[in-house]
């Protein structure tokens, strides 16, 4: 063979020899890539993420009751157990499944993280850290029901009582009429201006005093309730209002007629006037409620009203606001603005005067009225664990005592048996055993639903009232961090990640793979609180033994962004899942300079 020839060959298989080794190479790297797509895949095809609503089991027909037990101090209470209490719906015992003792005050808040995942620090010089709003009260003055007397003293009592307002407290004022509004504010030169704006807006009623004077108790008495004695009561008023002759048996007839046609003429009135009035003012408060539970923190909501009559047929609606507010965490207290009142048998001295028969009716059914108007605020307190401050001239005392939330309360839940879907009121009766001295505050009763609730509705409500919160949950192991990138001097973008620790959840085994779905909500709120947006995540898991077991030892994390402003801001992770019905709820404070 000659030399060239040798060349040649050596040449070829040189090539072929680096050939081969690159072709290994390629493969090699090919089966890099490819194995942790097929990792990933396995991954994917056992935990998915989407953000559509998924269906959730969720515990139906609880009844909630708020339990405020004092000493003979007056002082709340917070050291009983479940097994000292008893509750009775009719008067049948009944198993309390849920128990628990919330305590009055502030939650623990998560620091905020820079984008590098370090804890953000200030340096000196600083603007101070935020502070997180704690609580919201929401002052509510029936503006509709009440006089210019009352009016101007409790909305000077309002005024030195604002002046205590910590710097995490957050109040806003509410009017019945819709007129006098405030939203959420630690500006003091702003609630001011509202107060000042207050003043008797009513919507159906005349402020002229009308002949005979029938207000919406009696109308209903007479119109609704055939009362012959309130009847009698409004034709004796209207008789001497309306200087009717009276002079001969003939003509007390024609008065006696004259003046029933003038009562229940009066009573109609008065009847459709209170009407409309009551569910207006009933229809603000549960819209209250519901922008109160809106709100990240302790919920109060305060009542200055001199009271309102409700009829039997809006009681439901009543126990609805109570239901609701329970539901919501909401306190009610309320503040009779009539302060210490007197009934005045036969009126004031420009009133026309009656016999005094007549007269002693007629305050009778006034006292009697005054005590119904008082009920609504005083049930409204019972039943949600608030306060109602009535009878007393002490304004300055009587706010102090309704903007304290009870240092302790405990919330007895239990699932009626057999329950029927009637509508039908059930009267609840709380006692603690071996009670002594001990005094106990709890909602009057339930009406009964007239339809099955709805699973998934009920955990998407259970999810967002837990959204709308600040207490802190830890039902399943969760770690919060948040990071934030500020993109320019406008536009900055706020990360919350979600670390999820599903070994410790309660797993369903379905063809050999563990089951569950995780639903995850971040949520951003404004520095006083007002909610901005929020993103929910579901995660569906169908793990085999081994991924559960070894591959996801460290938790799986989510992560969730939005696009802000720079400025501060409140963020809330809550975590649920499917199959234990868990929940961990935690907070976090993010600040952007």
């Amino acid at each position: 063979m000659s030399t060239r020839n040798h060349g040649s060959i050596s040449l070829l298989a040189y090539l072929l020899f680096w050939f081969v080794v690159i072709s290994k190479i390629a493969n090699a790297q090919e089966n890099a890539v490819a194995a942790p797509q097929a990792a990933s895949n396995k991954t994917s095809a056992e935990v998915s993420s989407h953000d559509t609503p998924a269906t959730f089991k969720a515990k139906v027909n609880l009844v909630l009751v708020p339990v405020v037990v004092r000493d003979s101090q007056g002082r709340a209470i917070g050291n009983l157990k479940q097994e000292n209490f008893q509750l009775f719906d009719k008067g049948k015992p009944q198993v309390i499944s849920k128990f628990s003792v919330e305590k009055s005050g502030g939650r623990t808040i998560a620091g905020q993280q820079s984008a590098d995942g370090n804890k953000a620090e200030k340096a000196a010089g600083e603007a101070a850290p935020l502070v997180v709003p704690e609580r919201y009260v929401a002052y509510l003055f029936d503006d509709v029901h009440l006089e210019f007397g009352d009016l101007a003293r409790v909305r000077d009592a309002t005024e030195r009582h604002l002046a205590s307002l910590q710097p995490a407290d957050r109040a806003a004022i509410l009017s019945t009429s819709g007129q006098t509004n405030l939203d959420f504010t630690d500006a003091r030169a702003r609630l001011h201006e509202t107060l000042l704006r207050l003043q008797p807006r009513p919507i159906a009623r005349s402020t002229a005093r009308e002949c005979p004077d029938v207000d919406y108790y009696m109308a209903d008495l007479i119109q609704s309730r055939n009362d012959q004695q309130a009847l009698d009561a409004a034709t004796a008023e209207a008789i001497v209002c309306m200087h009717l002759d009276t002079s001969t048996p003939q003509a007390v007839q024609a008065a006696i007629q004259t003046g029933q046609q003038a009562a229940r003429s009066a009573a109609s009135r008065g009847l459709n006037n209170g009407d409309q009035e009551t569910r207006v003012s009933l229809a603000v408060l549960k819209d209250a409620i519901r922008r109160l539970s809106a709100m990240p923190g302790q919920r109060s909501l305060i009542l200055v009203s001199p009271g309102f009559y409700t009829p039997a047929d809006v009681q439901q609606q009543k126990t609805e606001i109570i239901e609701r507010a329970i539901h919501a965490n909401v306190i009610i207290s309320a503040l009779d603005a009539r302060g210490l009142y007197t009934i005045i048998p036969g009126g004031d001295a420009s009133q026309a005067t009656v016999d005094i028969n007549s007269a002693q009716m007629k305050a009778r059914f006034q006292a009697d009225s005054a005590m119904v108007q008082a009920d609504v605020l005083a049930e409204m307190a019972e039943g949600t664990g608030g306060t109602f401050f009535h009878n007393s001239n002490d304004l300055d005392e009587g706010f102090k005592r309704v903007a304290e939330a009870p240092e302790y309360y405990y919330v007895l839940g239990f699932s009626p048996q057999n329950l029927k879907l009637d509508g039908a009121f059930h009267r609840l009766k709380v006692t603690v055993k071996e009670s002594g001295k001990l005094s106990l505050q709890a909602r009057r009763g339930y009406y009964a639903p007239r339809h099955e609730a709805d699973p998934a509705e009920a955990a998407k409500q259970e999810i967002q009232d837990a959204l709308f919160s600040r207490e802190e949950l830890h039902d399943i192991p969760v770690e919060l961090h948040t990071q934030f990138f500020k993109a320019s001097d406008e536009n900055a973008r706020v990360a919350v990640l979600a670390r999820v620790d599903v070994r410790h959840l309660r797993f369903r085994k379905v063809d050999g793979r563990n089951r569950d779905d995780l639903t995850i909500v971040s949520g951003l709120f404004a520095r006083n609180g007002n909610y901005i947006m929020a993103n929910s995540k579901i995660l569906e898991m169908r793990l085999r033994d081994e991924t559960l077991e070894g591959k996801l030892q460290q938790g799986i994390t989510v992560r969730t962004s939005f696009d802000v402003k720079p400025g501060s801001y409140m963020v809330r992770l809550v975590v649920r899942d499917a199959e234990g019905q868990l929940m961990s709820a935690q907070n976090g404070v993010v600040e952007i300079q």
